[in-house]
């Protein structure tokens, strides 16, 4: 028997235009209607994903880049996954959500209120997606700070929250009908924090939780954001090559920094994105693989598009055939994203750059995400039994198309494998990730 592993869906295009771009569009789902995503969970509940991550932008980025995000919906609009997510929990039972919630603008009360509300409204299902986005902050108000001083912000306003969501100590909620008395004002702590980033009084009013307090999940391949992620995090949402060796060292980091803090590997689950194409055929893989060796200027320019708008910089009136300094990338742009751009090789000319990321590969040679169902299956085993992976979060539209593309013919090769959990356990998203 295979080792089981923790599987959940990446909501990539956040709450936006789903569909757009693609032949699907066609069912005529409509994108600002909950329904599309209701029908969406639902499924993924089914098939015994634990985990949706939603997410989210809430800039449309610098003045200079709005058309190239605005363009094709690579960037935007977007509505908030937050409000979003209590639909989603009504149409569901034991999935859980974890919407972008983005540290840089939301105080941490109010987020601490609302993360408290959310997790009792579905039986502690909810968790948030921690951004240190800085690009943001100009629409509050506020002064952007740089990479590394923006997770250290982030690592107040955890405490901050956290000590909100812990307010109420044990005892303080009494509830007892025979006395009559609610609740204990004497056991619960009205702190006064005064860091270098929050001003901020406690108590929280809202009550404790009953499995724990809501996951935390965050982004982020930099040093900064694994030494965060290993601090603060539930859940890490990682991008590596995907071989057994990559996924072993790069869990290794996490874990180091989670040690360093008196966390231990039963504290944390790292799960690598993934997109995999799943095909009928070995024949037809190949015949997908070798389409794209050489890729056209066309296919290219949508390349440099959709790279241009998670960049937040213009690459399409770049020089194809020179490198691309990396002084055209502004401070707010995520270095994580920049990395994984330049795939390790800063002097190659965009032209090339952008063929690698056009030109896909055979899962079967760990080449890349192409591949069969069987195919797929093997890869995902391979890396939870020499990887020691926690799990995967699949990308793409939450719609129900790009649902059933990738996991009609996988779900049940990966559930007969012993891969997949047949169904979720109840008591909160935390009794399936850490039960």
């Amino acid at each position: 028997m295979a080792r089981r592993q923790h599987l959940g869906w990446f909501f990539s295009r956040g709450f936006g235009p789903q569909g757009w771009g693609h032949p699907y569009r066609e069912w005529n789902h409509d994108w600002t209607r909950p329904e599309l995503y209701q029908q969406s969970a639902r499924e993924l509940e089914q098939a015994g994903f634990e985990l949706i991550v939603m997410e989210d932008a809430v800039s449309l980025g610098s003045p200079d880049t709005l058309d190239l995000r605005v363009r094709s919906a690579y960037g935007g609009p977007k509505h908030d996954p937050l409000l979003l997510a209590p639909y989603l929990f009504a149409a569901t039972s034991r999935i859980g959500l974890a919407p972008t919630v983005n540290a840089g603008i939301t105080p941490p009360y109010l987020a601490a209120r609302q993360a408290a509300t959310l997790a009792h409204l579905s039986s502690d299902r909810f968790g948030i997606n921690l951004v240190t986005d800085v690009g943001s902050a100009r629409h509050v108000g506020l002064e952007p700070l740089g990479h590394d001083a923006a997770y250290d912000r982030a690592d107040e306003w955890m405490a901050v929250v956290r000590r909100l969501w812990h307010s109420w100590g044990e005892g303080a909620l009494v509830a007892d009908p025979a006395t009559g008395r609610y609740a204990d004002g004497t056991k619960i702590d009205a702190f006064r924090h005064r860091g270098e980033h929050f001003a901020v009084d406690g108590p929280l009013n809202a009550i404790p939780f009953e499995h724990g307090d809501p996951l935390v999940v965050s982004p982020g391949g930099s040093a900064r954001g694994l030494a965060f992620a290993g601090t603060q995090s539930d859940v890490q949402l990682a991008l590596a090559p995907l071989q057994a060796q990559a996924v072993l060292d790069y869990r290794a980091k996490v874990l180091a920094a989670a040690t360093e803090h008196g966390r231990g590997p039963d504290d944390l689950r790292v799960l690598f994105v993934v997109k995999p194409e799943i095909v009928s055929s070995v024949d037809e893989a190949s015949r997908v693989v070798e389409a794209s060796r050489h890729p056209a200027d066309e296919v290219l320019a949508q390349v440099a598009l959709g790279w241009s708008s998670d960049l937040e910089t213009d690459l399409t009136g770049l020089d194809l055939d020179r490198p691309v300094d990396r002084g055209v990338f502004g401070e707010h742009v995520s270095h994580g994203s920049i990395a994984g751009f330049y795939g390790g090789t800063d002097d190659a000319p965009l032209r090339e750059l952008l063929t690698r990321k056009a030109r896909k590969g055979l899962v079967a040679d760990r080449a890349g995400f192409v591949g069969t169902a069987d195919e797929f299956a093997d890869f995902v085993e391979e890396l939870g039994d020499d990887g020691d992976n926690d799990g995967l979060l699949f990308s793409g539209d939450l719609h129900p198309v790009t649902l059933h593309r990738m996991l009609d013919d996988l779900v049940p090769v990966l559930r007969r494998r012993g891969v997949l959990r047949d169904e979720l356990a109840p008591g909160g998203t935390r009794a399936n990730l850490f039960g």
